[in-house]
C-alpha cells in the first residue's frame, strides 16, 4: 500500500495547485477576495485530511472536490453574497473597470450558484457529466438539466441564440 504524501509534498502541491484552484474559485464566486478565501479554505481542509490522499496524483482531484463542496456549502448559507449598502463605493482596483471586464464572466456570475458550478465544471474544468455529477453529489440528469438551463440563460443574457461553449483555459 502506498504511503500518504508528506507535509513537504503538500507544500509543493499547494503552491502548484493554487492558480488552477483560484481560477475555478473565481469563476464560481465572481470576486477576487472571496475566491482567495475559498481556495485557502479548500487547501486548509485538504491539508486537514492529507492522510486520506493516497498519492500525489490524486491530490488535485481531491482538492478540487473539496473546493466545490466548500463553495456549495457557502452558497447554501443565507448570508451568501448579501449586499451591504454604503454611501461611498470602495475602490476595487483595476479589475473593477467595466471596459476591461469580460462580458462572459459577468454572464456566468449572473447564473444561480448550482448552474454556475455546472458550467465551470463542464466547460472550464472539462469534466464529463458523470464526473460532474459525482463532484456535486447529484444525479447525471440534474447535471444535464442544470447545464441546459444555464446555457439558455447565458444565451438570453448574451443575446446570442446560437451560443455554444467550448473548453478554454
Amino acid at each position: 500500500m502506498a504511503r500518504p504524501p508528506t507535509q513537504e509534498q503538500f507544500d509543493e502541491f499547494a503552491q502548484v495547485a493554487w492558480p488552477r484552484l483560484y481560477r475555478s474559485a473565481y469563476l464560481l464566486v465572481g470576486d477576487h477576495a472571496s475566491a482567495e478565501d475559498l481556495v485557502q479554505t479548500a487547501l486548509a481542509k485538504t491539508f486537514g485530511n492529507w492522510g486520506r490522499v493516497r498519492t500525489l496524483e490524486a491530490a488535485p482531484a481531491y482538492a478540487r472536490q473539496v473546493l466545490f463542496n466548500t463553495a456549495m456549502s457557502w452558497f447554501r448559507k443565507a448570508s451568501w453574497n448579501r449586499e451591504q449598502p454604503t454611501e461611498v463605493l470602495p475602490d476595487l482596483g483595476q479589475d473593477s473597470d467595466p471596459t476591461t471586464r469580460s462580458v462572459l464572466l459577468d454572464a456566468v456570475a449572473a447564473l444561480p450558484p448550482r448552474q454556475r458550478a455546472v458550467v465551470v465544471l463542464r466547460f472550464y474544468e472539462d469534466l464529463d457529466v458523470r464526473r460532474t455529477a459525482a463532484l456535486l453529489g447529484c444525479s447525471e440528469g440534474t447535471v444535464k438539466s442544470q447545464t441546459s438551463f444555464a446555457l439558455d440563460k447565458l444565451r438570453t443574457i448574451l443575446g446570442d441564440p446560437t451560443l455554444t461553449l467550448e473548453v478554454t483555459q
